[in-house]
């Protein structure tokens, strides 16, 4: 399986960034080599994920055009598959020059080699509003857009789905974050409960796997990937084939 996935947030403040993370980890638990791209550059969230020190951070990659593998961080999840981050933490003089045309064109071939060398490319994306988000949701294999369940997250969902018909693409998938079962979203195709921690040390979540939060990324990760994974999960929560394919 080789698969590039955009994780594209609605709006900010929907905690795409988490559960980017705890699928890329669910992934890595089935057995995938993942990678997980930072496209976020305003936030730069992802750096609260990676253990240690970074030196390379993505924004470096595509300003001085480095190789990717020198911005990879290994997470230390006990996983079958690797996990590896590569955050973007950096001052803002590079961040504006992370943010133009041409180094929106590196993130993309940088997207195109991480594929190469894993099974799944994961990246976490802000709102297509900028270069580097319009590249990671134009250049991905799929689309899945994360929102929340309410009037807000509707809008902002609305409004996303406008953008990526804009610049040339579609939703592949919904995902409702933060709520066990949609009232507002009901288009979404997956639902993610609220993480039971509130730490980015303390993820991923989903390991090891408990009967309520683990299952429901699972399933999101297969629907934002669009395979079926054979997981099994505490009190006889299995989940395989999801999904036809």
């Amino acid at each position: 399986m080789t698969a590039t996935v955009a994780l594209a947030g609605a709006a900010g403040g929907v905690g795409t960034t988490r559960l980017t993370v705890e699928c890329g980890a669910t992934l890595a638990r089935a057995g995938h080599d993942v990678a997980v791209l930072d496209a976020a550059y305003a936030t730069q969230g992802l750096a609260a994920y990676a253990d240690g020190q970074l030196g390379t951070d993505v924004t470096e990659v595509v300003t001085d055009d480095r190789e990717l593998e020198a911005a990879l961080v290994e997470h230390p999840a006990d996983t079958a598959g690797r996990l590896a981050l590569a955050p973007a933490r950096a001052p803002f003089e590079r961040l504006a020059r992370a943010k133009t045309a041409g180094a929106a064109e590196r993130f993309e071939d940088r997207m195109a080699a991480a594929a190469l060398s894993h099974d799944v490319v994961l990246v976490d994306t802000p709102p297509v509003a900028t270069n580097q988000a319009v590249a990671a949701a134009t250049a991905a294999d799929r689309v899945a857009v994360v929102t929340v369940d309410s009037t807000r997250g509707a809008d902002a969902l609305a409004r996303t789905r406008g953008r990526l018909q804009d610049v040339g693409t579609a939703a592949d998938a919904v995902l409702a974050n933060r709520t066990p079962e949609p009232e507002v979203v009901t288009e979404a195709d997956a639902a993610v409960p609220p993480s039971p921690v509130r730490r980015a040390a303390d993820c991923p979540a989903v390991l090891p796997p408990d009967d309520a939060f683990a299952p429901a990324v699972a399933a999101a990760t297969e629907r934002a990937v669009g395979v079926s994974l054979d997981l099994e999960f505490p009190e006889g929560g299995r989940l395989d084939g999801l999904l036809d394919g």
